[in-house]
């Protein structure tokens, strides 16, 4: 790493597949950032809700106080909800998540009700107890990790760099919001974080373990709530390999801390 990288932006997604929040710093935890992905929407028979098959979650737009966690829709501010960030109602439930099922706690019917009716579906708002344990796949484990409501991984990093060549080569450019990356770094050639293995990023150590396929939920306006083909079209012209698109890479936490906007990035 022949260049200083710094971090630019640093993002937590509390509920997973709604809009992301840009935080000045973030709580780094086994699972992911400190309320990251820890709530979930699951339709009646407990399976995940993403983008892919629902985008106007794009539409919906999360913020965190100390004690609360709110939402509210981007076209219309006023239709939004907020609720204790340990709120709960006591009944667990099973939730499928890829090929994972995973114990869960229902938030609130109230809570519930404000989602079903914004996707005129019925929902359930779902949250990750800590005694909750989603084991990492095995192959890109450490340390026999847990992870949140993520696809599949605690961390993705992608550079500012990579963004700014993809968007090179296309008519219309897109935001970094279209990959929602935990951590977004400054400087190097683009592409450099796939070089990645072994980082100290401020006061914590991640290991970088595998490249981030990607799929139609990056097709998705994060302001519109509509899928296109961009920029997956493009990236699979050359960022392509064994049938999957690759942007950004999956890391995992070695320690614990906290890390900062404007932190130094360096490879051990």
């Amino acid at each position: 790493m022949n260049q200083l990288l710094f971090i630019q932006s640093l993002y937590l997604y509390p509920i997973k597949s709604l809009g992301g929040l840009a935080v000045q710093e973030a709580e780094v935890e086994e699972r992911g950032f400190k309320y990251d992905r820890r709530w979930m929407l699951v339709d009646q028979a407990g399976e995940f809700l993403t983008q892919r098959q629902h985008p106007q979650l794009a539409l919906l737009q999360v913020s965190l106080t100390k004690s609360d966690l709110a939402v509210a829709s981007k076209i219309n501010p006023s239709q939004q909800i907020s609720f204790d960030l340990e709120l709960n109602s006591g009944k667990q439930m099973k939730v499928k998540i890829w090929g994972d099922e995973v114990a869960a706690l229902q938030v609130s019917p109230k809570v519930s009700a404000w989602f079903a009716e914004f996707l005129s579906m019925n929902v359930e708002l779902v949250v990750m107890p800590e005694s909750s344990h989603r084991k990492l796949d095995s192959r890109y484990a450490v340390n026999s990790e847990s992870v949140s409501f993520a696809d599949g991984m605690p961390y993705v990093i992608i550079g500012q760099t990579s963004l700014d060549e993809l968007n090179g080569r296309l008519a219309d450019p897109v935001g970094m919001d279209r990959f929602r990356p935990n951590l977004v770094f400054s400087g190097g050639e683009p592409y450099a974080e796939d070089q990645f293995k072994h980082l100290q990023i401020g006061e914590v150590e991640f290991q970088v373990v595998k490249p981030c396929a990607r799929c139609v939920m990056i097709t998705v306006d994060q302001e519109k709530g509509t899928k296109g083909k961009e920029p997956l079209a493009t990236l699979a012209t050359y960022r392509s390999q064994d049938s999957k698109v690759y942007f950004g890479q999956n890391a995992v936490a070695l320690s614990q801390g906290v890390v900062r906007i404007g932190d130094p990035i360096q490879e051990l």
